[in-house]
Order: C-alpha cells, then structure tokens, then sequence
C-alpha cells in the first residue's frame, strides 16, 4: 500500500478536487442533483466549464479555511466529511451550524450538489433506491444455481481472455433473429441516477449497478427485482459472479465501488459477505470489473488524481495505478503490484513552496485478462501524471498469477505524461504540468487474448487508433501495429496531432480470426487477426452532427455485432461487412417495471449483452460524451 502524501495541503486537494473531476472520472459525487421523485435525468453533467462553480469550488474556496486546518479542532477535516452521508451534509447547510456561515449564501441546488459531492453519493437514493420501495417484486426467489449450466455473460468480456464474443449456445440468438428484436422491459434507476454499470447475466438474473452505490439483481425475462445492495459509493464495474471454495455452496457477486472498495455479495440475497479497502489514496477507485479464476479476484485500481492536479495548491502526484489479487472466499489481500515499481518521493518545490512527487500515474481502467496457460493476467495501463511518464505507462503489463511480479511490458505510447489544464496553450496551465504535456492517450480497454493458429495474440486497442497485436510467448513482442482512425500518427514524441482521439475506447470484441472495434470517430471497423489488414470498414455515424461517438466496448455473437453511440443509440451489424441490421434509439423516455419514469441517453463506455436470447443494455453513460439517462433496457425476438 502506497500512503497519500503526508502534508495536509495534499489530503484536503486530493479530497475536494472531486467534484470537478466529476465529468471525466463518473464518480457519484459528480451526477446530476436529484430530480423530483420518478424524474428522469434531462441535462448533461459533462460540461464540465458550465460546473466549476459548483461543489468543487465550493468547497474550496469557502469551506477550506477551516476545514482540514489544524488549528480548528471543532472544524470536521475533509476525510470525516467524506464519511458523512449527503443528507446529513446538506441538513448542515440548510438549516445547521453552517446555514449562517456559509448555506445562507447558496441555492438550494448548490447545497445538494456539494453535499453529492463530498459524501460521494446522491441524495435521496438511501430509501428510493432500495428494491424494497419498488413495486415489481420477484414473486419467489430460489437459490442461484450453477451459471455455467445457463447461457451467461459473466463479468466484463465474457471469457478469461476478455473477447467480449459470445458463442451461439449461450447467445441463443441468430443473425436471423436480430430484425425481430423488440424491448421487452426496461428498469429506471431511481432519482436521476445514471446507468453506468454493465448487465452480468447468470443463471437466468441480471445483475448491475448505478452511481447511486446501488447494485440490483434482477429477473432477466420480466425485469422484476429480487433483492438490492447500497455500497459506499457510485459502481460503475460489471459484476463478476462465481463460487469461491469454502464458501458454503453460495455463489457471490463480485465488484468494486469509486472508494476503491471490493465486494462480495451473496448472489442469492443480496447479503453483503466481506469488502475489503483495496487502497487508501484518496483519488483511487475501481473502475473496471475485477476478474475471477481459481479462487483469486484480481482487481484493477484507477484514480482520477490527474484531473485537479495542475493546482498550485496540491502536492502532485501520489497515486499510481495497480493490481489487487484477493482471495474471493475472505477478501484478504494476497498482493498488490503498482504500475510503476519505483516508490513514490520527494521531487522539487514548486512556484509556491508545494512539495512536488513521483513518479506517479499508469491507472488501470479495464479488466484484467487470465492466462491460465501461462499463469499470467494482462492489463493495459493510462498516462503518467509526472514527467518523464514512466516507462510502464502507457503501456500492456504481464503479472504473474500467483506473485503479481511483472513477467514483462510493452510500452505502447512514449512521452505521454499528462494533467488535465495543461495544455501549452492553456489559461490554467501552472508549474506543476509536466515538462512536456501528453496526449492522454492510455489503453482503456482490455486486452484481448486470443488463439490464432498455432499461436496466441494479445489484442490491445487506444485511442488514437493504433491496434497491436503482441505475443505472449515472446515476451510481448510486436506481431502487428495497424491504424484503424483513417489519420496518420505523427509517433511517439511531443508533436502529436492535435484534437486526434479517433480510436479505440472501452474496447473490442474478437471472434476466431476477426477483432470488431467501434471508433471515436463514430464508425466501426473490422481487423484480421492474423495480419491486422482492415476486412471492412463501415461509416455508422461518422459524418452526424453533432459528431458522434461509438467509443462504447463492442460485442459480438456469431455473424452479429453491437455497437453503441454517445447518441444513444444501439446497432446490430453484420460481422462479415459491417453492413446495418437493426438499430434502436435509447435516448427517449420509457415506462418502466419498477414505475419510475426513466429517460435513455449515451452509450459510451459499456457495451451490450447477449446471453438466453435476450440483449441488454444500460443507457445514460455521459461521463466523457453525450447524455445521461437512467434506464436498463431488455430485447429479444418478438
């Protein structure tokens, strides 16, 4: 475990940096305020110009000359109000000790926004998020049973080796079905909240959580639920469902929350069996669904520390990306391997006397890959938020299974140090930017691990559009590198085009002998494996205005591709040319199993998933583009 920076300047920034951060990062803390009971969500929440004014700098500017100073004890710090639930906070400011101070002086809107904000929570999903308040109950609930006897999508990419490509006996649906595809049931998230967790499906239930830190588990065919859980923070991972030893014949659900807690839950119940603080920077979290094999959870750890870091006032950086392996049956941290092996020290002092760190950055955004085979997990890593970027960020790491010791890496982008406000033509551009400011370039998705052949390849997309193909049994050497954006790279250095994000996002979907990519330019493309040479190309919404975005993770069933827009909508493709089947608008309002009146919007980061004949999609993900909406939404033929 890495301690934060011991200085209080950092504690309390690392804190209260979180609401401006709100609109990258997808925490809780940053949604939309709660709308009148049964309301949907109609605005954006990632303009994040149009926010500034909001909780952030709040907080900072008028709640930070006491909070947190030593000198007054009776001024609760930043870490105890984080504690605190949303409720009580704005209670506080409302009509408590802080109305005259300060609550005297903002909105009522603004009191709930920096309640959300520090709390990491919405208000009001306390009582109406829970399944209890609801009215379509499950009429009976019988135990979970083995979900590999049922069709299933477990986890984020179905299988071990993330393909997101689901075999025709657990898809249970044709090429010739696709046109049929009608909604059979859509479920709202109650108060606003946004549908940012990806649907698990197993043994014939639906499990999913929202920002709110709830997580349901659902009827897959009539959408009715069976229990809920509240985490202490917004979930925006998909479940991982499995039956660790020695856990008394129960099946558990496994994910992560944006306090960078992991749970496992009773899949049957809902009851919570153990959560395990997986690391205590302020600015970590759990972005992507944790993998399960042979007993060992292996969790990927993120942070948003790069978002609020070019303050002058903060002691950059101390967060560095890693990979947690717990045993699933206890929760107890077997290893942890950061990114960056170095620890982190003492680097300078900036312009106003800050201790500087490092090196820090490498998040870890996707889910890890399992190689039994080769008693490896792989997990691609994000920018450095120091300079010089550290060699593993960037870049695709092998850890070995049992240790967590790095078997190798393969830096994919070099130079790419990077914090938000940094550019060189920026007004917020401070001493603490890196030396030279990168592109924020990352690998966001999973890689993916497929056979080809009489070989392996592991799959790696970015977002500039370059795809590699690399062998594992050479140490990650370089097969292929193909770019799928339709622009020429400038390489690896400082004079990187600028405004270039027409690539890869959440990640692909791979079949035997083709990889499925949709593209930030708002089209999709098709790659041979074996040689990278693109098979087809097909346009989607590239020429819309406004421009869209299919950065969504794609995927796949035999002759059949998913592809979802920051426009909200959802279209079924033909793998073998890329040509339009069916396409839904989710970006509308529904009436909805559990009577609360939800609204669609963008599909950004999560793809859809098929299992039992039925395809599922959450709807409202607007973290990086789009809209926000609240609603899971359930097709299958008519």
């Amino acid at each position: 475990m890495r301690a934060a920076v011991p200085t209080p300047i950092c504690t309390v920034q690392i804190l209260i940096c979180a609401v401006a951060v709100a609109i990258v990062s997808g925490s809780p803390a940053f949604a939309q305020p709660p709308s009148p009971a049964s309301e949907p969500v109609e605005n954006s929440v990632n303009n994040a110009s149009g926010r500034t004014e909001f909780g952030f700098g709040i907080f900072q500017q008028k709640c930070l000359s006491c909070h947190g100073k030593a000198q007054y004890e009776r001024a609760p710090t930043p870490e105890a109000l984080r504690e605190m639930s949303p409720e009580h906070l704005y209670d506080v400011l409302s009509q408590g000790i802080m109305y005259p101070v300060i609550g005297k002086d903002l909105s009522e809107r603004e009191r709930r926004i920096v309640a959300e904000s520090i709390s990491g929570r919405l208000m009001g999903t306390a009582a109406s998020g829970d399944a209890a308040q609801m009215p379509n109950h499950c009429a009976a609930s019988s135990p979970l049973t083995n979900p590999t006897r049922y069709p299933s999508w477990n986890g984020w990419g179905a299988d071990l080796g993330n393909s997101r490509f689901q075999p025709q006996s657990r898809a249970q649906l044709t090429l010739r079905d696709v046109p049929k595809l009608t909604l059979k049931w859509a479920f709202g998230f109650p108060d606003g909240s946004s549908a940012y967790g990806q649907p698990s499906i197993a043994a014939g239930r639906v499990f999913v959580g929202a920002d709110t830190g709830y997580v349901y588990s659902l009827d897959a065919k009539t959408g009715c639920v069976y229990w809920s859980f509240e985490a202490k923070a917004g979930v925006r991972n998909a479940m991982t469902i499995a039956k660790p030893s020695g856990a008394g014949g129960s099946y558990a659900v496994f994910f992560g929350d944006m306090k960078a807690n992991v749970y496992a839950l009773d899949a049957d119940s809902g009851r919570l069996l153990w959560v395990n603080h997986v690391e205590d920077n302020f600015t970590d979290r759990v972005t992507a669904a944790p993998a399960y094999y042979d007993g060992r959870l292996y969790v990927p750890i993120s942070s948003w520390e790069e978002f609020r870091a070019a303050d002058l006032t903060y002691g950059c950086c101390s967060s560095v990306g890693a990979v947690a392996a717990l045993d699933a049956t206890n929760g107890k941290t077997l290893w942890k391997t950061y990114v960056i092996p170095q620890k982190i020290a003492p680097t300078r002092l900036n312009s106003l006397g800050v201790q500087q760190f490092g090196p820090a950055g490498g998040s870890v955004w996707n889910t890890p890959t399992v190689d039994p085979g080769r008693h490896a997990i792989y997990v691609g890593t994000g920018d450095g938020t120091t300079y010089p970027a550290a060699d593993t960020t960037d870049a695709v790491l092998a850890l070995e299974l049992n240790s967590g010791n790095i078997l190798w890496y393969y830096r994919v982008h070099k130079n790419d140090s990077y914090l938000v406000g940094c550019a060189a033509d920026s007004l917020t551009r401070t001493d603490n930017c890196p030396k030279v400011q990168g592109p924020d370039w990352d690998i966001p998705g999973s890689v993916i691990l497929r056979q080809v052949g009489s070989r392996s390849l592991l799959i790696v997309g970015t977002k500039p559009g370059d795809v590699l193909a690399l062998d594992p049994d050479k140490a990650g050497e370089l097969v292929w590198r193909k770019n799928v954006s339709g622009g020429a790279l400038a390489g690896d250095g400082p004079n990187y085009p600028a405004g270039v994000r027409e690539g890869v996002q959440w990640g692909g979907a791979a079949s035997e002998d083709t990889v499925y990519y949709g593209l930030s330019n708002g089209s999709a493309v098709a790659l041979s494996l074996s040689s990278g040479n693109r098979v087809w190309f097909s346009p989607l919404d590239r020429d819309s205005n406004p421009k869209v975005n299919n950065s969504a993770a794609v995927t796949a069933i035999p002759g059949v591709l998913w592809v979802g827009g920051s426009n909200g909508r959802l279209y079924a493709v033909a793998s073998k040319d890329g040509t339009e089947l069916w396409s839904f608008d989710t970006a509308k309002v529904f009436d909805t199993v559990n009577k609360v009146r939800a609204k669609g919007g963008s599909i950004s980061a999560p793809g859809a998933t098929v299992a039992g004949g039925m395809v599922f999609v959450g709807s409202g993900y607007s973290v990086t583009s789009g809209e926000p909406g609240n609603v899971l939404l359930a097709f299958g033929p008519k």
